[in-house]
């Protein structure tokens, strides 16, 4: 790749980080689409079980019981592989560097046990903001509960920047989340606008692909909802084979961003250096 992406050579303002992820995107969407798709359809591993195995009506009976959490677990597990292997992969690639797919694939198999601690602790982390709310009945914990969403935010934007750390900087879960507190911190409305605005992209994309295949799938289906359903499943996978690729991006491209403009360029040049 001839064109530098990644690190960025100074602190970016909210429209350049947003152009960075897009080249980023760009630059990288073609190799990392086949990891994005089994990212998506391993997150579906119990409902695909149980459709298969006994269909509509046993995906829902199952839902919640042990085997059915046995399937969660282990499809949450190959997600957040397949999402690090195209991290992995952009930030190469960004870099100007050449990674294979299983370079990529065995350096994120590595890191699973410690992403995995990594995920867990960010969601207790945002579930401790709501547990004032358990003291209040009904309907008051409803209110309670949404003004306790201010504080739940504000965490998840400041360890937003932890799954990055951990793959690119070597850092372990607890250290990974201290880094990326560090990194945020000043940042909480810069940074929400950023996702704010992305989140809205990738709404719109899902609206129009859901209309997509809504058109698609009516004047072939003659009132066969298994056809619709096959048709904006297919849809799904492919929108969300490209959606997790932009979502990378933009945690590469806000990373090397903090980064810079936190603890200056030099940190920057350091981690762009393959991760070990």
């Amino acid at each position: 790749m001839a064109n530098i992406l990644y690190p960025p050579s100074r602190p970016q303002s909210v429209g350049e980080i947003l152009d960075s992820a897009f080249r980023i995107f760009r630059a990288t969407v073609v190799r990392c689409l086949p990891f994005g798709a089994l990212a998506l359809i391993a997150g579906q591993l119990p409902n695909m079980y149980y459709l298969g195995t006994g269909g509509v009506q046993a995906m829902g009976a199952a839902a919640y019981k042990p085997l059915w959490w046995v399937l969660y677990v282990l499809g949450y597990a190959i997600s957040l592989v397949m999402w690090s292997v195209i991290l992995l992969r952009q930030y190469a690639l960004a870099r100007g560097a050449e990674t294979s797919a299983g370079s990529a694939l065995a350096m994120a198999a590595r890191r699973a046990p410690a992403l995995v601690v990594l995920g867990i602790l960010v969601v207790l982390a945002i579930a401790v903001c709501f547990v004032p709310a358990a003291a209040f009945h009904v309907p008051s914990a409803y209110g309670v509960a949404l003004l306790l969403a201010i504080p739940a935010t504000y965490v998840a934007v400041a360890l937003s920047c932890a799954w990055v750390a951990l793959l690119l900087t070597g850092k372990g879960p607890l250290a990974s989340l201290g880094y990326s507190w560090r990194l945020t911190s000043g940042n909480f409305w810069r940074l929400s606008l950023i996702y704010t605005v992305a989140l809205v992209m990738i709404i719109v994309l899902y609206v129009l692909a859901g209309l997509i295949a809504g058109f698609l799938s009516l004047p072939l289906a003659h009132g066969d909802i298994a056809v619709v359903t096959a048709v904006t499943t297919v849809v799904v996978v492919i929108v969300g084979a490209i959606g997790t690729p932009f979502y990378s991006a933009l945690a590469l491209a806000v990373f090397g961003d903090l980064a810079v403009r936190k603890e200056g360029t030099d940190l920057a040049q350091r981690i762009s250096a393959p991760a070990t």
